[in-house]
């Protein structure tokens, strides 16, 4: 007889974009003729920017000639790549082309980090958080089993609510690994230079390490909000930074992203004796990646380097613009009602505060039923999330425009 990983166990029985996906497919089979208006999946609907694709039909007739052919490239990714990285985005921040990783998705990148770190490792979330943070440690055995209220035994949550403006306290209990995402998924808050400034000093203070998950730096629009934590002093020693060109790029069907591992963080290793030496995580990641992954497709990097060209980079702009003023229209309509929103501003992400006493599921299925559109219930975020619910810039502006009307005329 085989034996499964018993820690699967401990997950929910569908994740949560599985289970929106079934109760929509459920209401389209049973209601034909209603147009949906999809606003609850973080997926872009705009097309590549012509730039990425001149670059995929430059980098196609390469790999049709004999001079310009490529097949497996580099595990970290092409240094053409990786340089444009960091001429673009870290410019004067002490990273360097060796400590980018290209990938195909921050997604696959936040669930496999964890990888590096012993199983008693404890870890701290924000809740409410994107699941993939929570669920890649219970499948690999950090988690335990779910109380009743919600959360897992093993792990440390730093409740995020209209209490604290959405911004997490410092942990009481003392983690290895804390998870941050900013701007935030899913609520649309940030931290400010000076609130992250605390949190780096807080890792620097405690030996612990920040998953820093920035794939929406591309929206934030204030000057005091950091697009990269390594603006921030010693954030080198402590941190890890995801980065994607899913949002901001519109790559969620291409699959290219990148982490940023420096050289100057360290952590602790204990040997069997006892005895404990400090290990950098760059070579435990570069061995990591050697080991499972051949590396994102050259068609695709090369895609993602035109994005950091001026005509890339001025296209990309115009999307993000784009999905923003869809983001304040869905802000101002709910505003309109009354109810409490964040987000919209630094983030395509519209968290909203539901009428007390309503819950996120019913919401959702009142949304779907009264207005034919689909959001997000925020109890799928985690427990914190119950009575809020996200929806997103993402649709296409017509659609949006369409959504905000509908919701004029929707009450609950």
């Amino acid at each position: 007889m085989s034996f499964i990983n018993v820690n699967y166990l401990n997950l929910p029985g569908s994740y949560l974009f599985s289970e929106i996906a079934k109760r929509v497919r459920a209401y389209s089979e049973a209601n034909p003729q209603q147009k949906l208006i999809r606003l609850g999946i973080g997926d872009v609907t705009s097309p590549l920017p012509s730039s990425v694709i001149k670059a995929m039909h430059r980098a196609v007739d390469e790999q049709g000639t004999d001079s310009g052919f490529r097949g497996y490239g580099p595990e970290q990714g092409y240094a053409f790549l990786r340089d444009a990285i960091i001429a673009d985005a870290f410019q004067g921040l002490g990273a360097d082309a060796e400590e980018i990783f290209v990938s195909d998705g921050a997604k696959c990148d936040v669930g496999n980090f964890q990888e590096l770190f012993s199983l008693d490792s404890k870890i701290a979330i924000t809740d409410p958080v994107y699941p993939v943070y929570a669920d890649s440690n219970v499948m690999a055995g950090r988690g335990g089993p779910v109380g009743k209220d919600g959360r897992f035994a093993g792990i440390i949550y730093l409740p995020c609510t209209a209490k604290n403006n959405f911004i997490p306290d410092l942990p009481k209990e003392r983690p290895d690994i804390i998870y941050l995402c900013y701007p935030n998924n899913p609520t649309g808050s940030v931290l400010t230079r000076t609130e992250l400034k605390k949190w780096v000093d807080y890792a620097r203070e405690q030996e612990s390490v920040i998953f820093f998950d920035s794939a929406y730096e591309a929206f934030v629009a204030e000057d005091d909000v950091p697009h990269s934590i390594y603006e921030i002093e010693g954030a080198r020693e402590v941190a890890v930074e995801f980065r994607s060109y899913s949002k901001g790029a519109g790559f969620t069907g291409l699959r290219c992203a990148y982490v940023v591992v420096p050289k100057t963080l360290f952590c602790k290793a204990q040997s069997a004796n006892g005895k404990s030496k400090k290990v950098g995580l760059h070579g435990l990641w570069l061995r990591r990646q050697s080991t499972k992954y051949n590396g994102c497709p050259y068609v695709v990097q090369r895609a993602a380097e035109a994005t950091h060209s001026p005509e890339g980079k001025k296209e990309c702009a115009s999307l993000i613009r784009a999905y923003m003023e869809n983001a304040g229209r869905i802000r101002s309509a709910f505003a309109r009602k009354g109810l409490e929103v964040c987000g919209g501003i630094n983030s395509p992400y519209v968290w909203i505060s539901l009428p007390k006493g309503t819950d996120s599921w019913s919401f959702f299925d009142a949304l779907l039923k009264g207005a034919g559109i689909v959001g997000t219930p925020g109890a799928g975020f985690g427990p914190s999330g119950e009575g809020c619910f996200r929806l997103t810039g993402f649709g296409r502006a017509a659609d949006t425009l369409e959504a905000v009307e509908r919701l004029e005329g929707f009450s609950f």
